[in-house]
């Protein structure tokens, strides 16, 4: 994939890795046969930085309503998240109602899930100087202050220029892309 993002594209950055007592590679195969098979794939997650309903859905859907896909940008880590690997079992769009997950979708070790239409390898680096948090509290705030220590995700816009100096700047490389579909995101059980 050649996905290259665009000055004023919103997106959602997740650092990613071993989840749930899977690699990375493991993961994205398994994912892979979910589009194959299902034609979606839930992306698991935790963490209230980007909470489906709240987070997610709201910043995906104003951007989608103007004609924009969003992507969900993924930066390679170091990972040691060896949480069981339960399957989830239902899944909701609003807390309320709750579906039986598909039986060709397997997320695991996860409160959440970002839905997937595809799932490729990109290779792109992202100047976390150059993004801003595009929702919520922390709404403007330069991605680069935001993305550190604990926070691993967020919903972040590409802008024009630089918000912070040259050196306060950090510039990760990007090296999986995927395609939101409706409803983006959505709680787990």
């Amino acid at each position: 994939m050649s996905y290259q993002l665009q000055p004023g594209a919103g997106f959602i950055f997740m650092k990613v890795g071993v989840h749930a007592r899977e690699t990375l590679t493991d993961i994205i195969a398994r994912k892979q046969r979910e589009l194959k098979d299902a034609g979606v794939s839930f992306w698991g997650y935790g963490g209230n930085t980007c909470h489906p309903t709240t987070k997610v859905q709201p910043f995906v859907s104003k951007l989608a309503s103007h004609g924009q896909e969003v992507y969900l940008c993924m930066h390679e880590m170091v990972s040691k998240h060896w949480a069981e690997p339960v399957r989830a079992e239902e899944y909701s769009e609003d807390g309320v109602t709750w579906k039986k997950v598909p039986a060709p979708i397997n997320v695991r070790g996860s409160r959440y899930a970002l839905v997937l239409k595809s799932l490729e390898p990109t290779d792109f680096e992202l100047s976390l100087g150059h993004t801003k948090v595009g929702i919520g509290l922390q709404e403007g705030r330069p991605g680069v202050e935001y993305i550190q220590g604990r926070v691993d995700k967020a919903c972040l816009e590409l802008t024009p220029g630089a918000l912070v100096p040259p050196a306060d700047d950090r510039v990760l490389k990007i090296g999986l892309a995927a395609a939101l579909d409706a409803p983006y995101a959505v709680l787990l059980r």
